[in-house]
């Protein structure tokens, strides 16, 4: 039983029986909800159970107004739309297979479908209660598929379209026109499969569209093809050529639409190429001295331009070979080389190694330079031609002969040496130095600026050449050489005589030209000098007591020689400077002296017409014996040397002293005087006599004829020591003559005296008394 909810209606009974197991009611209405109730009733009648259920019916059928083809792979239907429907399933159908799809609503299309055929279509509505019965169909055909369409650009103004053979088409339609939009289009109806459209615009990109129709004339699917016209050909094609690189850089004027060039240049050698999508190129690695022939040619997607015309240029000529460099003569240097190709003319550089660069400029295939000595050139050669200069080449280098010692001059010179210094030269490397006498020839190599000649002869002129070396060039052997004489030899000495104290002589072996000679005495005392031009010298002046040593030398404008064997020589000793005569007792004097130099001992002799004392000592002292008192002496001393020279030395005479007076009394002389008396055997001489006591001293001096002298207010009772003594010349008293001694005493009121009279024992007089009245 099924009740509708919700509405007014009937309720729809149907029976089944118990084999049936699915049951259908119909004559529901369409898209209600309906309460259905399944009883299970016995045989009898009773209800044996029951079951109830809710169900939404399925929506109306659908009505198809009218289905048609747009597009070859579908049919669109339109149908009112039905109450209650959620969506609607389309259904075409070819036969026995069939194609569904679901919309929402009308009109609707159903897809997947092969073009040109028959389909029929029907529709069903749906909502959540299930689906309708099948509509009324209606038949509807797919029209004609698109062509495939094909194209390309056999030139820069064209373009040809082709397509395959489509089913069912009797004829085509194609339109072009620019993709930008700009210009008319061209349309074209054919039964043909390819169309060529021209006059079109180079580098442009077209829109094709094409579509075939049916023998109804239906049009079929549009197919749409874009295709781009080639490029024209590039203008105004430009050559800059890097003659440094040997690469040329190729500009045109942009080509429209052309996204590449590719620019050729060949030669009956070689191609190159250089592809680039901008409007210059550099085309590498060119040849030198070469022709080559270029053309450029612009590309897009579709193809490649025509070439441009056939444009020649020539590369810069190749780097001269054979280049040989050749010294003519000393300053000249030639430099040639073999011809080269395509080149106009020539430049030669020749650089120095101090940097100072000149050139030359020929159109033939040699150049001649001024060179200096000791100099490496570096040399290239250039090749020119309107392309510009040709590739580096080799760089040749020459180094001329170094340079000549010119200023040199010995620095020292002696009689079997001679040393040479010069200043640096330019490209010395060695030196070698070459002294040559008549006989001889002395070689010295060194890589110093100074060389030194020894084991030459003394006296002898020797030309002497300093030639510079390198390694790469050898020896110059152009140097000039220099005369340079040796040091004079060296003098002999032949003997050297003592020709006064203080003056020698000096003869030697004078075996040199033009010489001056000069002696030297030279010792601790200082040195002495003579100069001759002979074989001998005087030296004067020498000091005493010297020892020297006597050379030798000689000298001209060469030099000086070495000096000559050293001859010793010794002057006698020196007189003593002080001499001083001191006479100790009447019969002994003491003579001392200063030293002389070089005396190590002296004979001193005081000598008279009636004798002579003499002594010999080491000392600087000596006492002489047995003189005569008041006699006149002559003083000599002889200095003698270590060696025995003797120098005889004279000084002023020496008087003795007067002789002591003897018999020496005293007497009273009244109250409180003396009187001191004795007795001289010469002449007029004067006396002084001393009295020395505790009381006082007393001295007293008669006059000369006199052999006495007086003492008053001598005090008594007391003892005096008396000495008579002769006087000197120079007012002194000599010290040597005996003393007495005496007491002189006091008697009552008179004074008394008692005599106590000494005898002198060697210097000195004793206490052994004698008492005199």
């Amino acid at each position: 039983m099924a009740s509708p909810m919700n509405i007014v209606g009937h309720s729809l009974v149907a029976y089944f029986t118990d084999v049936t197991i699915v049951g259908t009611l119909t004559s529901l209405t369409p898209d209600t909800v309906y309460t259905v109730k399944v009883e299970a009733i016995d045989i009898n009648g009773v209800l044996l159970a029951e079951a109830h259920t809710m169900q939404l019916t399925a929506p109306e059928i659908p009505t198809i107004e009218q289905a048609y083809s747009k597009l070859s792979n579908s049919i669109t239907a339109e149908w009112a739309s039905v109450p209650g429907a959620s969506s609607y399933l389309l259904t075409a159908q070819d036969g026995e297979s069939f194609i569904e799809t679901i919309v929402t609503g009308s009109p609707g299309t159903v897809t997947g479908l092969k073009a040109a055929t028959l389909y029929k279509i029907t529709i069903q509505s749906i909502n959540a209660g299930g689906r309708s019965q099948l509509s009324l169909s209606k038949k509807a055909k797919t029209v004609l598929a698109a062509p495939i369409l094909a194209a390309n650009s056999p030139s820069h103004d064209s373009i040809v379209v082709s397509w395959r053979a489509v089913y069912m088409a009797v004829g085509f339609f194609i339109s072009i026109m620019r993709a930008d939009g700009l210009g008319g289009m061209l349309k074209e109806n054919t039964t043909n499969d390819s169309l060529i459209f021209s006059s079109l615009d180079p580098g442009t990109l077209y829109t094709i569209k094409a579509h075939a129709w049916d023998a109804n004339g239906i049009p079929g699917d549009d197919s749409t093809y874009n295709q781009r016209t080639r490029p024209r050909a590039p203008g105004d094609v430009q050559v800059v050529f890097d003659s440094g690189a040997l690469r040329a850089t190729v500009s045109c004027m942009p080509s429209e639409g052309a996204s590449r060039y590719a620019i050729a240049a060949f030669s009956a050698l070689s191609k190159l190429n250089c592809n680039t999508t901008f409007t210059s190129c550099t085309i590498l690695s060119l040849e030198c001295g070469t022709e080559y022939f270029l053309s450029v040619v612009a590309s897009n997607e579709a193809g490649s331009s025509l070439p441009t015309d056939t444009m020649a240029f020539k590369t810069v000529p190749c780097a001269p070979e054979s280049i040989t460099i050749e010294e003519d003569e000393p300053g000249s240097l030639e430099v040639s080389w073999s011809d080269v190709d395509l080149s106009d003319y020539y430049v030669v550089f020749v650089k120095s190694d101090d940097g100072l660069e000149v050139h030359c400029n020929t159109s033939h295939t040699q150049c001649h330079f001024q060179s200096d000595c000791g100099f490496t050139y570096f040399i290239s050669v250039f090749a020119y031609n309107k392309a510009g200069q040709s590739p580096l080449g080799d760089i040749f280098n020459y180094t001329t002969a170094p340079c000549c010692p010119s200023d040199f001059n010995p620095v020292f010179v002696s009689s079997d040496t001679i040393q040479i210094v010069w200043p640096p030269v330019r490209g010395a490397e060695m030196y070698e130095t070459k002294a040559v006498d008549w006989t001889n020839e002395l070689l010295c190599n060194d890589t110093a600026t100074i060389c030194t000649l020894s084991a030459l002869q003394c006296n002898t002129q020797y030309n002497i050449t300093v030639y510079s070396f390198s390694e790469i060039r050898g020896s110059n052997t152009s140097c000039a050489s220099k005369p340079v004489a040796t040091a004079p030899c060296r003098p002999e000495i032949l003997s050297v005589s003592k020709d006064a104290i203080s003056v020698i002589s000096v003869y030697w072996h004078a075996n040199n030209d033009e010489a001056a000679y000069t002696v030297t005495a030279k010792g601790a005392a200082g040195k002495w000098h003579c100069e001759s031009s002979g074989s001998s010298c005087t030296i004067r002046n020498l000091p005493c007591g010297s020892s020297f040593s006597v050379s030798v030398v000689a000298r001209t404008e060469a030099g000086q020689s070495l000096p000559s064997y050293s001859v010793p020589l010794e002057t006698a000793p020196c007189c003593p400077a002080d001499l001083t005569v001191t006479q100790v007792t009447q019969s002994v004097t003491n003579i001392s002296w200063s030293s002389g130099i070089g005396a190590t001992t002296h004979i001193t002799t005081l000598e008279t017409h009636t004798g002579f004392a003499r002594c010999h000592t080491l000392q600087r002292y000596c006492l002489l014996g047995c003189i005569t008192c008041g006699t006149n002496y002559s003083v000599s001393v002889q200095a003698i040397s270590e060696t025995g020279l003797i120098s005889n030395c004279t000084y002023g005479g020496f008087s003795s002293s007067a002789c002591c007076p003897s018999g020496v009394q005293l007497y009273r002389l009244g109250n409180n005087g003396i009187r001191i008396h004795w007795h001289t055997s010469e002449g007029s001489i004067n006396y002084s006599t001393a009295l020395y006591g505790s009381k006082g001293n007393f001295t007293c001096t008669p006059n000369t004829d006199l052999t006495y002298c007086d003492i008053t207010e001598i005090p008594c009772g007391d003892v005096y020591t008396v000495v008579v003594s002769p006087v000197t010349d120079e007012g002194s008293r000599v010290a040597f003559c005996p003393k007495k001694i005496y007491s002189v005493t006091c008697s009552g009121s008179s004074v008394g005296m008692v005599i106590y009279r000494g005898r002198r024992t060697a210097d000195h007089h004793h206490g052994l008394l004698e008492k005199t009245d």
